[in-house]
């Protein structure tokens, strides 16, 4: 697996305004495709993005605390075939799924070929220690770990709630 870690000056914005900014309708389209595909796949039918070669990696993003952990199902993919890179305030996961088929039996023989590849951008917090970042590889999941800088857990701060 390659793993580019590049510098980049990055601004003082949040992530979920900046995440917007970059791209106002994902996160709906995200939703829409989910919603198709669990529709679909209750007929047991699949999707046209499916059957063209298109596909799209589920991601997690969790903010742990001391960092941020993004994990990324890559079902069938290898880990040869996976690049991540840190660019600007931005995680890049991109890679190539080949799938290949074949059946043969005494009155027919099948064989499928299929491939597609990927590319997310994950918008990032300002805190992400770019030097420490780290990438494995497990049973086809990837997961990048991205400690948050000294500067950012000093700057955190709880606030007590009291009752009313």
């Amino acid at each position: 697996m390659a793993v580019k870690l590049t510098h980049h000056e990055r601004g003082g914005r949040g992530l979920l305004s900046r995440f917007e900014d970059l791209y106002p309708f994902k996160a709906f389209q995200e939703e829409m495709t989910r919603l198709m595909d669990s529709f679909f796949g209750s007929f047991g039918i699949e999707p046209l993005e499916k059957k063209m070669g298109v596909f799209t990696p589920s991601v997690d993003v969790v903010d742990a605390g001391k960092e941020i952990k993004v994990t990324a199902e890559l079902p069938g993919i290898d880990e040869k075939n996976v690049e991540v890179s840190l660019e600007k305030d931005a995680l890049i996961i991109k890679g190539e799924k080949k799938e290949e088929r074949e059946e043969k039996k005494e009155s027919y023989y099948y064989a499928e070929r299929s491939y597609g590849s990927f590319l997310r951008t994950i918008p990032l917090p300002d805190e992400v220690d770019m030097d420490k970042a780290k990438a494995t590889f497990k049973n086809g999941v990837l997961t990048v770990t991205l400690p948050k800088t000294e500067k950012a857990l000093k700057e955190t701060k709880k606030i007590p709630i009291k009752t009313a």
